[in-house]
């Protein structure tokens, strides 16, 4: 299965967290920002992983899923 766009938006914006803080969220205005990153930041509140709409703070399972996020940036950057 490939990843879809949407998808890859999403992985692009939870990189975006700071793993070792859990006190530091992200806001993602509306007016200003990326509509795909906007519908991104929507998709993971949905699914649970930030908790506002808009960014806000990572949840236990965003935390969890930024780990996996961050696992797999760093073996695909090594040569």
């Amino acid at each position: 299965m490939n990843f879809f766009e949407d998808h890859l938006n999403e992985l692009n914006l939870l990189a975006l967290f700071d793993s070792a803080s859990s006190q530091e969220g992200l806001k993602v205005h509306q007016h200003s920002a990326d509509p795909a990153m906007v519908a991104a930041a929507e998709q993971l509140h949905l699914k649970g992983l930030i908790t506002q709409k808009d960014g806000g703070y990572l949840t236990p399972l965003g935390s969890d899923v930024v780990e996996h996020v961050q696992k797999i940036q760093a073996v695909l950057r090594s040569s």
